[in-house]
Order: C-alpha cells, then sequence, then structure tokens
C-alpha cells in the first residue's frame, strides 16, 4: 500500500457538521477504488484539510476524489515514520502540525539526527511523533504534541529549521 496525503483549501471554513458530511459522502466511493481514509487534519480556522489515505498507488486517490466531485486538492505519495517506541495514545495527543518544503531532496534519517534542533524542541516540550516525507523527498508534515503552536514555532525558529507554517489542528478518523 502506498500512503497519500492531499491538501486542500478553503475560502470558507469547515465546520464539522460539513466534516461529517465528507466523511458519509466519501465512504462509498473510497472503498470502491480500494482507498482507504485514516484520518484527517483539519486546521483550527476550518481553512486548511489534510487527509491522509492508503491505496495502491496517488492515482487512485485522485480518481476518487474526482469521482465525488471533491475540489481541487494537491496529492502526494508518502512515507510515514513514527518517533520510536510513540504508542498510539500519543499519537492522538498530537495537535500540532508543521509543513515544511526543501530545494534538494533530504534523507529522512540527517533530519533526525541534527543535535541542536533536537535540544530546541525539548527546551519548549515540543516531540515529533510522526513524520510524513514524500516520495520526492522535498516535502514534510510533521505531527507534534506540544503546549501550543507558538512552542513549537519558536523551537523550530530557534534550531533553524526550514518551516513553511506551523498550526493547530483537530483530527478526523474512522
Amino acid at each position: 500500500m502506498t500512503e497519500v496525503l492531499v491538501e486542500r483549501s478553503y475560502e470558507e471554513p469547515l465546520t464539522d457538521a460539513d466534516m461529517a458530511t465528507m466523511i458519509q459522502d466519501g465512504s462509498g466511493c473510497l472503498g470502491l477504488h480500494r482507498v482507504r481514509w485514516n484520518r484527517s487534519l483539519l486546521s483550527w480556522d476550518g481553512r486548511d484539510l489534510i487527509c491522509h489515505f492508503s491505496s495502491a498507488d496517488a492515482e487512485s486517490v485522485r480518481i476518487a476524489l474526482k469521482a465525488l466531485g471533491a475540489q481541487r486538492a494537491t496529492v502526494w505519495a508518502c512515507t510515514v515514520h513514527d518517533a520510536p517506541g510513540v504508542t498510539d495514545e500519543e499519537l492522538a495527543l498530537a495537535k500540532i502540525l508543521v509543513s515544511s518544503r526543501f530545494e534538494a531532496p533530504v534523507v529522512f534519517d540527517e533530519l533526525t539526527t541534527q543535535a541542536d534542533g533536537a535540544v530546541c524542541l525539548r527546551s519548549h516540550r515540543v516531540r515529533v511523533v510522526r513524520t510524513l516525507l514524500s516520495t520526492d523527498r522535498r516535502r514534510m508534515l510533521s505531527l507534534c504534541h506540544a503546549p501550543d503552536a507558538e512552542s513549537v514555532r519558536i523551537a523550530l525558529r530557534e534550531a533553524k529549521a526550514p518551516v513553511e507554517r506551523v498550526w493547530a489542528f483537530r483530527e478526523f478518523h474512522p
């Protein structure tokens, strides 16, 4: 199976009711295309949505979304990297998302072994529990357990980490 992320932005904020409708409307079509929905992360302002699917390939997700009449979205395959020893309970506590882009492909192991970054994160009580790295290794999303988004921003700024955006989210899952 391939892990696939779908990113969408909305002019009008989505509500929990909108999410419930999307989930209900999509369940049959996703199954038809052998796409499994894992979870969705909706920004607290309701304008940004990340959906995580597993399927044979990214194209299956694109086809399923098109069949559902979903708005245009960025779809990309990724690999999933959990922090060593992370539990499902710890993963559920992650409520901050960090988005990063890189000009050149990165090596995941090199990103995680930078000691200065680890010290900055710990000093601000930030723990990266899951990282999703695009298969071209130029895009990365990290789910963090932290007191708040500002703590993550400060820690990453001190670590001089390449960050595109940091935002708090609500999680929806099957």
